[in-house]
């Protein structure tokens, strides 16, 4: 069996999520492009941290350039919508096409729910709760949770939901409300018949048919990867995907193959055989990643646990929740990536009153020379980014090795 080599494995990696092309190849991305690009990497990722742009703005970004963020809010919105809020690999952003694969889950989590769940549904209030908020909604139309009243105490924590936030979320986990869109961030919650456009597949597909689904899905935005990490690409464990995994191997969807990893050790993966042409292609040199871009720390590349050690020796941490003191980089980290390595990370703050981006501290990883090539690549997406979120100065407080930021600068 022929062992491809690790810069194949990774070339192949970034050209499934589309992080392989030149940055000059980038034009002003429209609606279209950006569906595509859900298309092709399967979901989006949604989470609340805005340092600078919110990671689903930030991964269409780090693969298409500047572009504006509405364009991305309209396609999950408005009646042309082609996205939708769903739950996948988390919170995520999804196309309306695969809107039925929603449904298995929402059938469990309202015939088993979870033992929380289960507890507060036990209580006929918060029942007679969500048959409340449900009538307000289908009377007067879409709602934040701040358009309903708090029960008086003091929230303590972004977890500690008020009652008509949980009567809410429940009724969106079992399909009678979606997302209808966002204001201030704030979601708003709609019935699903208003909602879901009458041209989307609602039939529900078994479990076994979602999960053989996803798990292909899966692979072919990997690339390339270890049998279990197909299932890291949606919520499944280890357990739950390994039996789909050997099926779509007994099939020949999935194929096997050997790998060498940055360390030089020999690793069993698995390729979509729709992949299989171009890691032909990566290995002979004909496909290539040219690419210099920042990922959110939430990156579709990063859901593969632990694939950034074997492929790039790279280790992605995010260290937000963790105490000041014990963080090793920062609160919010955007590794780097140039051409086909994962060089360094940095972490940012845009501050928006006076249009400053200030990178609090930036790192090479040991044995990266900030060499001209290099400097000049960054220098590049810096920029493209600084346009991206409307950043007028650039700031660069800590910077290791000291040379790097400090040519970073005089580039800029």
């Amino acid at each position: 069996m022929t062992t491809y080599p690790v810069t194949a494995l990774r070339t192949l990696a970034l050209f499934a999520q589309n992080l392989h092309n030149a940055n000059e190849s980038d034009l002003h991305p429209d609606a279209e492009t950006i569906y595509q690009l859900v298309d092709r990497i399967g979901c989006v990722q949604i989470d609340t941290l805005h340092m600078v742009h919110r990671s689903q703005y930030l991964v269409p970004w780090s693969r298409l350039g500047a572009y504006d963020p509405t364009v991305l809010d309209a396609l999950a919105s408005g009646t042309e919508r082609r996205l939708f809020e769903g739950w996948q690999h988390a919170a995520c952003i999804i196309l309306l096409s695969e809107y039925r694969y929603q449904l298995p889950h929402q059938r469990r989590v309202r015939e088993d729910p979870a033992k929380y769940s289960r507890s507060w549904l036990s209580d006929p209030q918060n029942v007679a709760l969500i048959q409340s908020v449900l009538a307000r909604i289908r009377k007067e139309g879409a709602l934040r949770t701040s358009d309903f009243e708090g029960d008086g105490h003091k929230r303590n924590s972004w977890w500690d939901w008020k009652p008509a936030k949980y009567a809410l979320e429940h009724l969106y986990a079992w399909g009678d409300l979606m997302i209808a869109g966002r204001q201030k961030f704030q979601r708003r919650y709609d019935l699903t018949e208003r909602v879901l456009p009458k041209w989307v597949d609602a039939n529900e597909p078994t479990a076994t048919d979602r999960d053989r689904f996803w798990i292909e899905r899966g692979a072919r935005a990997l690339g390339a990867c270890l049998p279990r990490h197909a299932g890291d690409y949606t919520w499944m464990g280890v357990s739950k995907s390994r039996p789909m995994v050997e099926a779509l191997l007994r099939d020949g969807i999935l194929i096997p193959i050997q790998g060498s990893m940055v360390n030089g050790q020999t690793a069993e993966l698995v390729i979509h055989r729709d992949n299989l042409p171009f890691l032909k292609q990566a290995s002979d040199g004909a496909l290539k990643a040219l690419r210099t871009t920042f990922l959110s720390p939430f990156d579709n590349l990063l859901w593969a646990a632990r694939r950034d050690e074997m492929f790039w020796g790279f280790h992605q941490v995010l260290e937000c929740y963790l105490p000041a003191p014990k963080r090793v980089y920062g609160y919010f980290c955007l590794p780097i990536l140039n051409k086909d390595r994962l060089i360094g990370r940095f972490d940012p703050k845009l501050e928006r009153k006076t249009g400053t981006l200030r990178i609090k501290a930036l790192y090479l990883e040991p044995g990266v020379k900030p060499d001209e090539e290099l400097v000049k690549d960054t220098a590049f997406a810096m920029r493209d980014f600084m346009t991206f979120h409307e950043a007028r100065d650039l700031v660069i407080e800590h910077s290791q090795p000291a040379a790097f930021g400090k040519k970073l600068m005089s580039v800029l």
